[in-house]
């Protein structure tokens, strides 16, 4: 793993007294590790490893593009809103092997924002199923790739059976504004959220 120089922007400014924990979370394959890429003010920590022909016993491949690295522990990335205020994402491993590892890093997580991919929107219903679990809130955010379908977005809603409440929003994990938007969808959401708690 490469190590960046540090650098000022790498310390927080004293005045911080809040942060948050955010989740981005997926089925593999799906964009995570580059939607915290994107947005991470620091270089952001990543633990991933060149896949090999073994991983393909248990990575299934179908419908991935040219992917030839994996996640294998987590990304860390830092988001600085204000003078008082940071925010810290989490990427998870998206493979189903790595479930002990997504409950210990929701542990403290006020949310998490759900990646999900058009052409495998069934692989996401796991993922969402463990975080209601840890009732965590989340919104969604369909990661457009270049090749895949575009369905309007009540029949994704339809498809991977929302709430009205939970938001969906369309994002592009390379572009900064398109994921800056997705996850100010969740940031609204855990507002929201928290003020309708009793």
């Amino acid at each position: 793993m490469d190590s960046a120089p540090v650098s000022e922007a790498s310390y927080l400014p004293d005045s911080v007294r809040t942060s948050v924990k955010l989740l981005i979370v997926g089925h593999f394959a799906v964009g995570k590790t580059t939607f915290v890429g994107t947005l991470s003010e620091i270089r952001p920590l990543r633990t991933e490893e060149r896949m090999t022909q073994a991983g393909a016993v248990v990575d299934d491949l179908a419908g991935v593009r040219d992917k030839t690295t994996t996640t294998v522990a987590m990304d860390f990335g830092r988001l600085t809103l204000s003078d008082h205020l940071v925010l810290y994402l989490f990427g998870t491993p998206g493979q189903r092997r790595f479930k002990q590892l997504w409950s210990d890093l929701a542990r403290g997580a006020l949310g998490a924002l759900v990646l999900v991919d058009t052409e495998r929107l069934e692989q996401s219903f796991e993922v969402m199923d463990l975080l209601e679990s840890y009732g965590l809130p989340y919104a969604v955010a369909v990661n457009q790739f270049d090749d895949a379908p575009v369905f309007p977005e009540q029949e994704v809603r339809e498809a991977l059976d929302l709430l009205p409440t939970t938001p969906l929003v369309i994002c592009d994990a390379r572009d900064h504004a398109s994921s800056a938007k997705a996850l100010i969808a969740l940031v609204d959401h855990l507002l929201k959220t928290d003020q309708e708690s009793p």
